[in-house]
């Protein structure tokens, strides 16, 4: 049963040209996730238990924009293209071009807040569950960019809304980026603010930082199911793409520290240490 496709949009990813200069909607997307996220961590600063002082995150943009950055795109030549970089090393730079891992920039972002939390003396908790809130808005407009790219289509597909996008053959596809979008970006967004505007769980520190780790996981694993694997990988053990596999520590440490985190007692009640 063959069903209509839904058109791709011819969305040009250059948003401005201004002669030489091309902006792309890739880059405004992560300047827009950084600065919306920038704004929302200085809002919930101002929400007990108070352990990061707002006007720090003003210094901590700068940390945090260099250590996704970086780590997004090491870790995307390390974990998903080694040999071509290796052969093309010119070609590390060309970041306007897409190419940046999720996991990677996670774990730079991560060994951002390590070192900022130590200059600055703060709780290295409090600190990544602040930022934790805040990652999904990132992950939206990142994922937004990759569909506007044309990047990182789904495997083929017969449902209804199915694309045939640019540079994947005549077959249709999932959007699965739309897919991403939605779990890793709007859902675990929504489900995050809930914990820490109504159920008031940044008084746990490291919860929602388990919260984020469990949840993005999950929505990775199951997005990877619609998603097409990367060419130069293919499958993997039991069948599993390089993103699942990369996803399960984070499950595991995710539910781990959401656990633990649970169990202490409240910063605020009656004989909290």
């Amino acid at each position: 049963m063959s069903f209509a496709t839904i058109p791709f949009p011819a969305i040009d990813p250059v948003a401005i040209s201004l002669g030489p200069i091309a902006i792309r909607w890739y880059a405004l997307a992560y300047i827009a996730g950084f600065l919306i996220g920038w704004r929302w961590c200085v809002m919930l600063t101002k929400r007990p238990p108070n352990l990061v002082a707002p006007e720090l995150f003003d210094a901590f943009l700068t940390w945090a924009i260099i250590g996704t950055i970086l780590g997004g795109r090491l870790g995307f030549i390390l974990f998903y293209n080694l040999p071509h970089y290796a052969a093309n090393p010119l070609e590390i730079l060309k970041v306007w071009q897409g190419g940046m891992s999720f996991h990677g920039g996670f774990l730079g972002v991560s060994v951002a807040m390590v070192l900022f939390a130590r200059r600055h003396n703060l709780h290295l908790l409090g600190l990544t569950d602040i930022v934790a809130a805040a990652a999904p808005i990132g992950l939206f407009f990142g994922r937004i960019a990759n569909f506007v790219n044309g990047e990182l289509w789904g495997r083929p597909a017969d449902v209804a809304w199915a694309m045939v996008f640019p540079h994947a053959g005549p077959q249709p596809r999932h959007p699965s980026q739309l897919y991403e979008a939605l779990l890793e970006g709007m859902l675990l967004f929504a489900i995050l603010a809930l914990v820490v505007l109504v159920w008031k769980q940044l008084r746990r520190p490291g919860f929602v930082t388990g919260l984020f780790l469990a949840g993005y996981a999950i929505g990775r694993i199951v997005s990877e199911f619609f998603r097409q694997p990367d060419p130069q990988l293919g499958f993997l053990w039991g069948g599993a793409t390089m993103g699942q596999l990369l996803s399960i520590p984070m499950l595991l440490a995710g539910i781990g520290l959401a656990v633990w985190a649970w169990k202490r007692r409240p910063i605020g009640d009656a004989g909290a240490a």
